[in-house]
């Protein structure tokens, strides 16, 4: 991991070599997807047993979990790990009800209403890996703002382990969030599954939640027949540190993302060069004892620097320009600053705020845009999970003194039935 002084040209040269690695899915990914997606679309539940046997090896020993099977895996887990669930969903579920909507309507005194009408999907489906990349925390914040947001419905996909058994952890999760069923399939057969619908899976409205790049390709493709959350990129870190930073803790939050995968990015901007030169130290000698050692150091080589900047200032705007998924304001006034990041998906204010803890346990919601699309996307939230309808009624007399006012700007647009459909009211 290099050390590079900010001269206007080398930081952002770094944000065009993270594009790169951002790039679209290999053709043959596309090609082997496209015709999973289309088998099981043609061919139902035998298409996903086909796929199911190809890509693991076997059929799960059961096929669906209901919801009242599933508190059976509370018992599997250790206490700890399910008071620490559950302690981690009441956190997510007192943020998210923050962020419900209501339904509203006006009246006017003329007898014209108005209003708009907020309810859940019917049914979303949620993808969860499993493997060496079971995270249960992403069970919770998939699910707890669906059923904030009135979901009648939520279907969970997850493959199953080499003993044919689903990830007794991952299930322990589902039953906290309140899923409501669980398949157990996973890969692209599954997200076509939930797409389409077959004999046994249900067809869903949307489809949430991380998978491997078959999955990531199987959900961008079908996005149109579904609706889906968003197409995630590596994850990334990005921290802005002055001169009271900790080494210690930046070093350690620059790889706990770089773990994630060799992809991934983790970047730190400071004003010190003594932080940053006692960083690198620090990351020297806390590597040595985690275990995916050899991913961080893959990660940190090909996608990670630190950059030394002139001011916070600078290193500001350079966050707003690469727009993270994660952004550390390791300062001693982060608050002072949170008005000037307008591109982040979450933002950690302090020394004693560091990403894992909004990634399992604080409350916001840890899925979050990638690839510098917190420009315009943001983290998922209940209003991912709402549709909105408005209406409209005018009584006559109203509609008459408005209609000219219609008629003109449909004539003008050259839509006479539009303004015909006004004319016929009042001949």
């Amino acid at each position: 991991m290099k050390i590079t002084k900010a001269n206007g040209k080398a930081e952002y040269a770094l944000i065009e070599n993270l594009k790169k690695r951002a790039g679209e899915a290999d053709e043959k990914i596309v090609d082997i997807v496209r015709n999973i997606i289309k088998g099981v679309k043609e061919n139902g539940d035998e298409a996903v047993r086909e796929y199911t046997v190809r890509f693991d090896g076997a059929l799960p020993k059961k096929s669906v979990v209901e919801k009242e099977e599933l508190t059976a895996y509370l018992e599997q887990v250790d206490e700890d790990f399910k008071a620490a669930l559950i302690n981690a969903k009441n956190n997510i579920y007192d943020f998210h009800l923050r962020q419900l909507q209501q339904s509203w309507m006006t009246t006017q005194e003329n007898g014209i209403i108005m209003g708009q009408r907020i309810r859940g999907l019917k049914r979303v489906g949620i993808y969860v890996p499993g493997g060496t990349a079971a995270y249960p925390s992403s069970v919770l914040m998939n699910a707890v703002p669906a059923k904030i947001a009135g979901v009648e419905e939520i279907i969970m996909v997850t493959p199953p382990a080499k003993n044919g058994a689903p990830d007794p952890n991952i299930m322990a999760a589902a039953a906290v969030a309140g899923v409501d069923r669980v398949f157990i399939v996973g890969g692209a057969q599954a997200v076509a599954a939930l797409a389409y619908g077959t004999e046994k899976i249900p067809k869903v409205d949307k489809i949430v939640g991380p998978g491997n790049i078959f999955v990531a390709t199987a959900k961008k493709l079908l996005y149109g027949v579904v609706d889906i959350d968003m197409v995630a990129g590596p994850s990334e870190i990005l921290i802005v540190a002055d001169k009271t930073a900790e080494p210690a803790f930046l070093a350690a939050d620059l790889m706990s993302q770089a773990e994630h995968d060799v992809l991934a990015s983790a970047i730190l901007l400071t004003t010190s060069s003594e932080v940053a030169r006692v960083t690198l130290h620090e990351i020297e000698k806390q590597i040595k004892y985690l275990e995916r050692q050899t991913i961080i150091e893959q990660s940190l080589e090909s996608f990670g620097e630190i950059i030394v900047c002139e001011t916070l200032e600078q290193a500001i705007e350079f966050a707003n320009e690469l727009a993270p998924e994660h952004l550390e304001l390791c300062v001693s006034e982060p608050l002072k600053y949170i008005g000037k990041v307008d591109n982040a998906g979450s933002v950690f204010l302090g020394n004693w705020s560091p990403e894992p803890l909004g990634d399992y346990y604080a409350g916001p919601n840890h899925v979050l845009p990638t690839s510098g699309t917190a420009r315009f996307f943001s983290p998922l939230s209940v209003d991912s999970f709402i549709k909105k309808s408005s209406f409209i009624y005018y009584p006559s007399a109203e509609l008459r003194k408005v209609k000219d006012d219609i008629i003109k700007l449909a004539e003008t647009e050259g839509l006479t039935a539009h303004a015909n459909s006004i004319k016929v009211r009042f001949k």
